[in-house]
């Protein structure tokens, strides 16, 4: 697989949150600031590259020579438990403002749909260990611009005039959609339709 349509791919032709719909979570509730979403974007890029390469090198090398393929699922929820907990004390100490501004969305990532998506993404994609910590790099760059993204929008409707049963949540919901229709224009151009 070439390494730029890898990346192209993961960013935008299949954006985890925008054309897979994993990560809705987070994707809504912590896109209100983009300081939050960008804080969060780089612990789900730094979860995900570092979870990809872990969980593809245990499934290949331990659980498929071991014939316990089965608890695959298992392995990498344990992999991306242990990297948000390592995350959570690192950010404590260091950026005490982004851990508050995380709030219980930080120990979410360890139950993150989209984190664990690419983990068997990677091995049902029949990827190389390269190839999987890259998609999972990359996923993990598409999850972040299709949350700033969101955050940058939501920051700027907050000042506009909005009729008031659109306002909040409502208008959220509006500006994905139309979002995920933007992005979905990569895959229309990548199929040729």
């Amino acid at each position: 697989m070439a390494i730029g349509a890898l990346i192209i791919g993961a960013v935008f032709v299949n954006n985890l949150i925008l054309v897979q719909f994993l990560g809705i979570c987070p994707f809504l509730g912590v896109s209100k600031k983009v300081e939050s979403a960008f804080g969060m974007g780089m612990a789900v890029i730094f979860v995900m590259t570092v979870s990809s390469l872990i969980s593809f090198a245990l499934y290949q090398y331990v659980l498929v020579a071991l014939g316990l393929e089965y608890l695959k699922t298992i392995v990498f929820i344990f992999v991306i438990a242990g990297l948000v907990q390592i995350l959570e004390m690192v950010l404590k100490k260091f950026a005490p403002a982004l851990y508050r501004s995380m709030g219980v969305y930080l120990p979410l990532i360890t139950t993150n749909c989209a984190i664990l998506g690419v983990a068997e993404l990677n091995i049902m994609g029949g990827y190389t260990l390269l190839t999987a910590t890259l998609n999972g790099l990359f996923s993990g760059v598409g999850f972040t611009l299709a949350i700033v993204l969101l955050a940058g929008l939501r920051e700027k409707l907050d000042k506009l005039p909005i009729a008031k049963p659109l306002k909040g949540f409502p208008i959220t919901l509006i500006t994905a959609c139309f979002m995920a229709m933007a992005f979905y224009v990569f895959n229309s151009v990548t199929l040729g339709g």
